[in-house]
């Protein structure tokens, strides 16, 4: 009998758990490589000071990244974010938050103040100068942050510290970094907000960058106290509490109205889907068009507004469709249907324009596509005609040993179109004189006799 194999003990069962918990800290682990406690530190702190060199690089970078907004490129925009200082005081309040360096935070948040008082400054003294004062769409995406800019900035911070704490510089995560987070066009909006006075695009880029540089703290705090970095004590536990009570009101004040505005917006691209979906299976009229529709996603009471032409929608059509509306997740939805003349109805011309010109190639790629196939039976036909001659002479003579009566004959092959049908075919077409007239079997003897002398399936016999 073959001996059973052991079962595993309590013990081999801890061993490789134990074996894979280090495996996957070795992996994990930060500590190779980490530099010098005191000089990451400096580093940050050297970073935090706006004056000289910094101030005039954040300056540059200001115009660059307005001029970007301003004629809505996206390869300038990404350059002044690339040479953007701002970075420096913002993981400045990170790590003395995370050390408890209380001068440090001050610190950081004076240079802050200084960064972004000349920011807003410089942004809107250009823009109050541009000769251009549309808002593209570069700069708009910068005026309604979500949650995800959290999310994002989170994580760019995180890889921002975990770069900046190794003792071998990884020279492409802060670049990375600067570009994920998006510090600077934030701030060329709100001046862009300031120099047209419209106070929606000030706040909501406003906000998006105080959203960035809270989310790049935190992460900063949080590296800095998984590292396990030193930590000073604070002069007296009411200066303690007063930092932590900052921190948790700094994270809730950009997380619970970034994360509202993040909800309404999957609710707004959620219904437009919706809404789509119900126009293209639903709204497929007879002698009637929908040349266009919007859908307008208000919290209370959205809108589904369609524009019609042709033969008016009867009353009980448009209840029908209202009707239909719930099992698409529409029914607190507004139907508005506009519908009548040209001359009378408010019209989308360029989605009528639209629709038309998309009507017009489809009919004309399908009738060509119908000449196409058509030229090509044809040619087929012509090819075969050249390469196949009839031997007419012989075929007679032939016939003539089988009907000795025959007086008149000849055969061609011809192009047959069928009425409902786009593709011709061919037929071996015969006619033959007979002095005498025939029997259906003699001119089925023929027939037959056509068909395995021409390899022709389809014969049609004219006989006299």
């Amino acid at each position: 009998m073959l001996a059973q194999e052991p079962k595993p003990t309590g013990r081999s069962r801890t061993d490789a758990l134990t074996r894979f918990s280090t495996f996957v800290r070795e992996r994990f682990s930060l500590d190779e490589d980490k530099d010098d406690e005191a000089g990451v530190i400096d580093s940050i702190s050297r970073g935090i000071e706006f004056k000289g060199v910094n101030l005039w690089t954040l300056i540059f970078a200001i115009f660059i990244a307005s001029i970007g907004l301003n004629v809505n490129s996206t390869a300038v925009i990404i350059g002044a974010m690339l040479i953007s200082p701002l970075m420096g005081p913002i993981m400045g309040i990170g790590m003395g938050v995370g050390i408890n360096d209380l001068d440090m935070i001050k610190r950081a948040l004076k240079n802050l103040g200084i960064a972004v008082f000349i920011s807003l400054l410089t942004s809107t003294v250009y823009f109050l100068i541009s000769p251009l004062h549309i808002a593209q769409s570069e700069l708009l995406a910068r005026t309604s942050p979500t949650v995800w800019d959290a999310f994002i900035a989170f994580l760019g911070g995180l890889a921002g510290i975990v770069a900046g704490s190794r003792r071998e510089k990884v020279t492409n995560v802060i670049p990375g970094v600067a570009i994920a987070t998006a510090l600077m066009p934030p701030l060329c909006t709100a001046g862009y907000g300031i120099a047209t006075l419209n106070v929606y695009y000030f706040a909501g880029a406003f906000y998006l960058f105080l959203i960035n540089s809270v989310c790049i703290s935190l992460a900063t705090v949080l590296i800095v106290r998984f590292l396990g970095y030193h930590q000073k004590e604070y002069a007296t536990p009411e200066i303690e509490r007063r930092v932590r009570h900052t921190i948790w009101i700094a994270v809730v004040v950009v997380l619970v109205p970034s994360t509202y505005l993040a909800y309404q917006i999957v609710r707004k691209t959620l219904f437009e889907q919706t809404a789509k979906r119900f126009v293209t299976n639903e709204c497929n009229f007879q002698y009637r068009q929908v040349v266009n529709y919007a859908a307008r996603y208000n919290p209370k009471s959205p809108v589904l507004e369609l524009t019609l032409v042709g033969e008016p929608l009867p009353p009980d059509s448009i209840n029908a469709l209202r009707a239909k509306m719930p099992p698409y997740g529409l029914g607190d939805a507004q139907l508005v249907v506009k519908q009548g003349s040209f001359k009378d109805a408010e019209i989308d011309v360029d989605a009528l324009k639209s629709t038309i010109a998309d009507q017009v190639i489809q009919y004309s790629q399908s009738a060509i596509a119908r000449k196409d196939r058509t030229i090509d039976s044809l040619q087929r036909y012509i090819e075969s005609s050249q390469t196949e001659q009839l031997p007419v002479a012989e075929l007679r003579n032939e016939l003539k040993t089988l009907m000795p009566d025959v007086q008149t004959f000849t055969a061609s092959r011809s192009l047959v179109m069928n009425a409902t049908s786009t593709k011709p075919d061919t037929v071996l077409l015969v006619y033959a004189k007979f002095s005498r007239r025939h029997t259906a079997a003699e001119r089925n003897r023929i027939q037959r006799w056509l068909q395995s002398r021409t390899k022709s399936k389809r014969i049609k016999l004219i006989a006299e």
